[in-house]
């Protein structure tokens, strides 16, 4: 990675269905970031085409055939329209950007987080393991890729994923060096602080045990779709890979902000040199059972 790549994390209050708004507020947001130095920005998990909430309190088969049906209409292909758009503002704006949507994909759907630059679309990443409440929406994807860019080596891990060791390690192993993680979730209580207890404590272990750098944020306002709401409040963090936290969420609950960090090689480079480093201990050859 370079010497010093400076990265923004932004909670913008996109709405489901409601692309080419989204991308106005991503826009906007781009704008913000690249006047604060940023060379990357990293939006929330479903920020291009917006979260559908998946917390019906009424009739739940009425409810999920509608939702089935709005999540059809919303989702796109990679690439395609929405990201097109993504790769003009990264021009405009001389940035590298992740984003999510719905990506259609076949017969099936994916709930993927996108990576482009100033030259156009760079790399994708599906959501692996999808919880429960979402099942319905989309299928899980294939393991990870990790992206050499101009800033470093680049990964993904959406939301429920970052939950899950062998996600991160799947990126570590292609020798990663920056991990995002975007995510929409609202465990309580519900604000920036609650999120950040719920995810921090597994965020910090990825980083950690795999000597990664990692920048986290959360999807932020009310969202609304075939009778159902859903609250998200913002949230967001910065990583080092000894699991320290670098920057930490000053927004208010349940309205856009955005988190600035600079993450610096040498550190990774020291992380990794000190007689801790946990990546080095691995003994691959007696895992097999845990894939059986």
């Amino acid at each position: 990675m370079l010497d010093r790549v400076r990265m923004a994390a932004v909670a913008v209050d996109t709405k489901p269905g409601e692309t080419a708004a989204n991308l106005r507020k991503i826009e906007h947001w781009a704008g913000q970031a690249a006047s604060a130095g940023a060379q990357l920005v990293l939006f929330q998990e479903l920020s291009l085409s917006g979260f559908i909430p998946n917390h019906p309190v009424g009739d739940h088969s009425q409810w999920l055939r509608e939702a089935l049906r709005v999540a059809g209409c919303i989702a796109e292909p990679i690439p395609g329209p929405a990201t097109d758009g993504l790769s003009a503002i990264a021009a405009k704006h001389q940035l590298l950007i992740s984003a999510g949507l719905l990506e259609v994909a076949g017969p099936v759907l994916h709930n993927t987080q996108v990576l482009v630059g100033p030259d156009g679309f760079i790399a994708k990443w599906r959501k692996m393991h999808v919880p429960m409440f979402e099942m319905p929406f989309y299928n899980g994807g294939d393991a990870p890729i990790v992206a050499d860019t101009s800033l470093g080596r680049i990964g993904v891990n959406i939301c429920f994923d970052s939950l899950m060791p062998e996600s991160t390690r799947l990126l570590a192993v292609q020798n990663v060096e920056i991990v995002l993680f975007p995510f929409a979730a609202d465990p309580p209580p519900v604000n920036p602080a609650g999120w950040a207890a719920w995810a921090g404590p597994a965020l910090r272990a990825r980083c950690v045990e795999n000597g990664v750098f990692g920048l986290a944020c959360n999807f932020v306002g009310k969202v609304s779709c075939a009778g159902a709401e859903q609250s998200f409040p913002g949230g967001g963090l910065a990583i080092g890979p000894r699991g320290e936290t670098l920057a930490e969420w000053t927004a208010p609950s349940g309205e856009p902000g955005m988190l600035t960090v600079e993450f610096n090689r040498e550190t990774l480079r020291a992380a990794r040199s000190e007689p801790e480093y946990l990546f080095r201990f691995r003994r691959p050859e007696l895992y097999g059972s845990l894939a059986q």
